[in-house]
């Protein structure tokens, strides 16, 4: 049976995003699905629409390109969909020493991580406050609780998208609308080989399941919660932050960000 209510989830070709559509559908949601990539679009919304009876739609977008929020938002308005649940998962991470990389890149990733996201966001926010329902998940990440040497741009992306977040559930106390920011460690998705930090020691030291990361998310958007951060490791390691040496921090970061196989 079907909600009648609809999420708007970007990267959602693969990892979590697609994980995530899978679990919308499952309870029933209609899927805008939101992604460069359109023959991987294609197949999840052929998928989810025969198996749950679900309407999907499918949006080819790059939120690298700044005009990508806004032909997101006037594709979905003129097909008169209401957007119940919003997710902000799309976004990227690079490794390497800030001025040997691609500067390019580097402020294609503040686009996609921080610009399109807080666009999206504040397109879509007004209306679910007038109707006073909505949710918005936003994928930050442990990353964000501490600086990332090697990864610089990226850990302070997601820095900006916890704190956002957090304070944007605040502000948002008796509209009927909630903000949750879900903060995975590594996990096992293609985030790693993307980004060339697959071989680090950050993911050598262990990864979780995406299926697993991918419902305590979308629990803990379902239940209106502030902030998720998944796994008792996790956990303690943003505990362990609170009172440790930030050169400590910064030398412990840097080393996890680099390594390969054999751990040298």
């Amino acid at each position: 049976m079907t909600t009648n209510k609809t999420a708007l989830i970007t990267g959602a070709s693969a990892g979590l995003g697609a994980l995530l559509a899978r679990l919308f559908a499952a309870d029933g949601h209609d899927l805008v699905l939101v992604a460069r990539r359109r023959d991987k679009l294609d197949a999840i919304a052929d998928e989810l629409r025969t198996k749950h009876s679900v309407t999907t739609h499918v949006l080819a977008e790059d939120l690298a390109a700044r005009g990508a929020p806004q032909s997101i938002f006037d594709a979905v308005r003129a097909r008169g969909i209401d957007v119940e649940f919003l997710v902000n998962n799309a976004g990227f991470g690079t490794n390497g020493g800030f001025i040997e990389s691609d500067l390019a890149r580097q402020l294609e990733m503040i686009q996609v991580n921080i610009t399109a996201l807080t666009h999206l966001t504040g397109l879509f926010l007004p209306a679910m406050v007038a109707r006073k329902s909505g949710r918005i998940l936003n994928v930050g990440s442990t990353a964000g609780f501490q600086p990332g040497p090697y990864m610089a741009v990226y850990y302070a992306s997601k820095a900006f998208v916890n704190s956002f977040t957090e304070a944007l559930w605040f502000e948002l106390k008796g509209t009927g609308v909630t903000a949750t920011v879900s903060c995975p460690g590594a996990t096992a998705t293609e985030f790693a080989s993307v980004a060339g930090v697959d071989r680090s020691r950050l993911f050598k030291s262990g990864v979780a399941d995406a299926d697993t990361v991918a419902r305590d998310a979308y629990r803990a958007m379902m239940t209106g919660t502030a902030i998720t951060v998944h796994g008792f490791k996790n956990k303690a390691l943003i505990q362990s932050l609170r009172v440790s040496p930030r050169a400590a921090v910064r030398s412990i970061v840097a080393r996890m960000n680099t390594g390969d196989a054999t751990g040298s």
